[in-house]
C-alpha cells in the first residue's frame, strides 16, 4: 500500500465511515476499510474543488469593463479551446466547449498536482486516466447518437451489407482501443514524469532536479492538450452527418 499524502489521511480521519457505505453500496471492497480513500481519490477531489472555486470566483466577479486577471485566464482559456473547436469539430462546436475546456482543466490541474511538495499527480495513477478516458468515450458516443440518430451505428457496419458480419467487430475494437490509446498515454506519460522527478530529488536535491521539473511542466501541459485534441477528434467523427 502506497504511503498517505497528508490530504488523504485526513479525508480517512474524518470521512472513512461515509466511503466505505458508499463502496459497499457499489459493491467494490476497498484495500483497507480503515482507509478506503486513496491518494489519487483525495487529489481527484482536491482538483475538483479548486476548479469549483475558480469557477464561482470567475462568475461572481465577472465585469465587462474591468476584467480581473482570473477572467482573462478564463477567457483565454475559452477562447483556446473555442478556436481549436472550430477548426477540428467545426459547426456546432460550441455545445462541446463547456465539457472540453472543463477537462482539460482538470487535466492539467492533475498533471501539476505533483510538482507540488507534499501532493502527488492522480493522473500518475492509472485509475484516474482511465475513468476520463471512459467518460470521454461515453460522451462522444452520446453526442453521436444525439446528433445522426439510429444512423449513427452506420459507421459500425461498413459500406456494404455482406461486409457487416467482419466490419461491425473490428469498429467495436477500434473504438475500445481509443479507451486504451488514451488512458495508456496520459498514465505512462505522467507516471514517467513523476518517478524521474522523485528519483532526481532524492539523489541530488539541488539544481539538477529543477531541470526535470522544467521538463514536467512541460510533459503536463502537452498531455492535458493531447488528450482534450483527441477528444475533439473522436467528437467530430462521431457528430459529423456523413456516416
Amino acid at each position: 500500500m502506497m504511503p498517505q499524502l497528508l490530504l488523504t489521511r485526513t479525508l480517512n480521519h474524518y470521512f472513512a465511515g461515509p466511503a466505505n457505505a458508499l463502496l459497499h453500496a457499489v459493491h467494490v471492497t476497498p484495500e483497507s476499510y480503515k482507509a478506503p480513500i486513496t491518494n489519487a481519490v483525495a487529489m481527484e477531489l482536491l482538483v475538483f474543488v479548486v476548479l469549483i472555486g475558480y469557477f464561482v470566483h470567475v462568475r461572481l466577479t465577472l465585469s465587462v469593463e474591468k476584467p480581473g486577471g482570473v477572467q482573462h485566464l478564463a477567457e483565454i482559456t475559452n477562447e483556446f479551446v473555442s478556436g481549436q473547436g472550430e477548426q477540428i469539430i467545426g459547426h456546432g462546436y460550441e455545445k462541446f466547449t463547456s465539457y472540453l475546456s472543463a477537462l482539460t482543466l482538470f487535466i492539467l490541474l492533475c498533471n501539476l498536482a505533483g510538482l507540488v511538495p507534499g501532493l502527488e499527480s492522480p493522473t500518475a495513477n492509472p485509475t484516474v486516466p482511465l475513468g476520463l478516458a471512459l467518460i470521454t468515450f461515453v460522451y462522444y458516443h452520446f453526442h453521436g447518437i444525439r446528433s445522426n440518430g439510429p444512423a449513427y451505428i452506420k459507421q459500425f457496419l461498413g459500406p456494404v451489407w455482406w461486409l457487416y458480419w467482419l466490419l461491425f467487430p473490428i469498429e467495436i475494437i477500434s473504438h475500445l482501443a481509443r479507451v486504451l490509446s488514451l488512458t495508456v498515454r496520459l498514465y505512462a506519460n505522467m507516471f514517467a514524469g513523476d518517478l524521474l522527478t522523485m528519483a532526481f530529488f532524492s539523489l541530488i536535491p539541488v539544481g539538477i532536479p529543477l531541470i526535470f521539473m522544467g521538463l514536467h511542466l512541460g510533459v503536463a501541459v502537452i498531455q492535458a492538450y493531447v488528450f482534450m485534441l483527441l477528444a475533439m477528434i473522436y467528437l467530430s467523427l462521431a457528430v459529423a452527418h456523413d456516416h
